[in-house]
Formats: structure tokens, C-alpha cells, sequence
């Protein structure tokens, strides 16, 4: 069983990513202290869906792949949302990842 309390601390953090922004879900578990952590970032992702208030669609992996896409509904929804934001998608890959990258900052 996943600790739920790890969830909610992850989407705080998820909530703070900025418009047109993206960012890893191994930076997420950096930022709470849980480095190796990134997998259980990405069950927290995928547990958020039909909460509009968690922008899981700026959550890829470190190397900037669209890892999560397959739990949006439709066939290129988190591309979609993406590239509605300004960030341009080629094969399931963030052009420009380093642009548009955010670090999320430590929590306490």
C-alpha cells in the first residue's frame, strides 16, 4: 500500500509547477527528500487522475519522455496539454527540455 501521505506531499509540489513548465518525477522526489522515490512519484501521478487541480501532464521523465501519457484519456491528451502550454512535443519527447524544465524547491 502506498503511504498517502507521500501523495499529497507530491501534489503540493505538482501544483506549483508553472505554466509551460515541466519537470521529472525524480526531481519531485528529490525535492521531498526521497531520491529514489521517483517510481512511487509516478504511482502518485498516475493516482491523481480526475483531479483537475493536479497538472500531472507536466510530469515526465528525467529524460524528458512522455512516460505517463498512457494514463490520460485519449491517444495524445498529455501532449495535447502540453503543447497548449507552449511546449513542443516530437515522439513522445519535450523539444528544448532543459528550457523548460522547473526545479521544484526543497521541502521541509
Amino acid at each position: 500500500m502506498a503511504d498517502k501521505n507521500f501523495f499529497e506531499r507530491v501534489y503540493v509540489i505538482a501544483k506549483q509547477i508553472p505554466y509551460g513548465k515541466i519537470t521529472s518525477y525524480g526531481a519531485i522526489a528529490k525535492a521531498l527528500g526521497a531520491a529514489r522515490s521517483a517510481r512511487m512519484v509516478g504511482w502518485a501521478m498516475n493516482a491523481s487522475h480526475g483531479r483537475a487541480d493536479i497538472p500531472a501532464h507536466r510530469v515526465v521523465n528525467r529524460k524528458g519522455l512522455l512516460t505517463g501519457k498512457f494514463h490520460f484519456d485519449g491517444t495524445n491528451l498529455m501532449q495535447q496539454l502540453l503543447e497548449s502550454e507552449g511546449i513542443a512535443v516530437e515522439d513522445n519527447q519535450i523539444i528544448d527540455f532543459d528550457t523548460h524544465f522547473w526545479e521544484p524547491p526543497m521541502s521541509e
